[in-house]
């Protein structure tokens, strides 16, 4: 060691160095994947594409990017970093390979699509089982989030266009399975459109409302187990139609365009009429008030929709808008949820902020951009995200307790994912020694015992 000037020690640095695996905490992605079967129903799922004395299996390729994205990867080349540690992901695919795949898998259009979907169909209604009390559906009713992405473009790339926000880009369409305040969530959907597509469209509602659907246990897609949740992208009269339509009715909870009418009849509630909001925890929200709107107001709209309306104080600064009332933001969502006090399904509704979380883990998950140039591959490209924020998903719903639970993506890298360890191979097996003094080595081995614990697939 070098003698010691400024704030940090000095240490000598040279290459060459044996038995030391870096991203080793990545094993619990690794583990996830053979404790889940995800690795052979992918493969299953692109054996149609696999051609003849191949080397490399297609699903083990598009499984080794989805890692690396998970790892952080933002690019198929970033693949790199797993081929540097061939004994925790085995061999993985050279980078032309894996291009070669995208572009081929691109060319499958929906038909590769579907298969990739349905493949995740079936691993997740199998991790759901494993999941047991933890998983989204134990409560008895499933949350599904859809919230529109804006994802920007630094050069030009087939629909990329002007956004709403004056940016350039796409405008994905995204749906995440709500895992409540113990969890994350999950993603179900990734409909990629044109940086120029309607906030509001109805019929790109319906379809990913449609395909983030066909990602549930067939007995969730249909009936009020399922809540179809959005903000006021969904508030159209066609879509809430579809919703309502639908077999024996999706439970939904859409946010309302607060219009001149809807103002209107806000100003006529009377004062008793208002209810105060409520926390999670059941605390009433000062300066908050919620109230629910009938009248002409739900002329036009579907049968057994009710239309809630809140009230409340704006934070210091904030810009009044001219459909707001006496000094005061208002804000409205729609439901069809009977037999619950108001102040719970408002409740219920802004808990919708979730998505946003999702969306930011997403982002740092390989949805900061879309590196890729023609549609079709770059819908490939989601695909594979998703396929990553469903490890990261399942691996802590698996695996880990408590507060780790809730850890996001930049936190499980720094944390575990990060962490290096020392390879011994002894009798012919292969072990991993993290660290002694690495802060969360007990939470990696803690939760490597228990995706042990778990049956294997099959």
């Amino acid at each position: 060691m070098k003698k010691r000037i400024g704030s940090y020690p000095r240490v000598r640095v040279e290459g060459g160095g044996r038995g030391v695996v870096s991203q080793a905490g990545a094993v619990l992605l690794v583990e996830t994947v053979l404790k889940t079967g995800l690795d052979q129903a992918i493969s299953a799922a692109l054996a149609p594409w696999r051609k003849q004395r191949a080397v490399h299996d297609p699903g083990k390729v598009l499984l080794d990017v989805a890692l690396a994205v998970a790892l952080s990867g933002d690019c198929l080349a970033d693949v790199s970093m797993l081929r540097a540690e061939p004994a925790v992901f085995g061999p993985v695919a050279s980078d032309p390979t894996v291009s070669r795949l995208i572009d081929t898998l691109a060319r499958g259009g929906k038909r590769a699509l579907t298969a990739l979907r349905v493949a995740r169909t079936e691993v997740r209604e199998h991790v759901w089982k494993l999941a047991g009390d933890a998983a989204p559906d134990a409560g008895g009713q499933v949350i599904v989030d859809i919230d529109g992405v804006l994802v920007l473009a630094h050069s030009e790339k087939q629909d990329a266009a002007a956004t709403w926000k004056k940016t350039f880009g796409h405008h994905p369409l995204m749906g995440f399975v709500d895992h409540g305040r113990s969890g994350s969530g999950e993603p179900v959907v990734g409909l990629l459109r044109p940086g120029n597509a309607g906030s509001n469209t109805a019929a790109d509602h319906i379809e990913a409302t449609t395909l983030a659907l066909a990602q549930l246990p067939k007995r969730l897609r249909r009936g009020r187990q399922t809540l179809i949740r959005t903000d006021s992208g969904g508030g159209t009269h066609e879509f809430v139609a579809w919703l309502t339509q639908r077999g024996r009715w999706l439970s939904y909870s859409v946010g309302m365009t607060i219009t001149e009418q809807i103002h209107q009849a806000v100003l006529k509630v009377p004062a008793p009429a208002w209810t105060a909001a409520v926390e999670p925890g059941g605390d009433i929200r000062d300066g908050a008030w919620i109230a629910e709107i009938t009248g002409d107001c739900l002329k036009g709209w579907p049968k057994g929709m009710r239309l809630i309306v809140r009230k409340e104080r704006p934070h210091p600064g904030a810009q009044l808008r001219i459909t707001d009332a006496d000094g005061l933001r208002l804000t409205g969502f729609a439901t069809n949820t009977v037999d619950v006090p108001i102040a719970a399904l408002e409740l219920r509704h802004r808990q919708r902020a979730r998505a946003e979380d999702r969306i930011r883990a997403a982002r740092a998950t390989g949805l900061r951009n879309l590196p890729l140039h023609d549609t079709a591959q770059n819908q490939i490209w989601l695909e594979i995200v998703q396929i990553a924020l469903d490890l990261l998903a399942w691996m802590p719903m698996l695996a880990l307790t408590g507060e780790t639970r809730r850890w996001e993506p930049r936190r499980l890298r720094l944390r575990l994912f990060s962490a290096a360890a020392h390879l011994v191979t002894t009798a012919r097996r292969r072990h991993l020694r993290f660290a002694r003094h690495w802060p969360w080595t007990d939470v990696i081995t803690d939760a490597l015992a228990r995706l042990e614990a778990l049956p294997n697939p099959g």
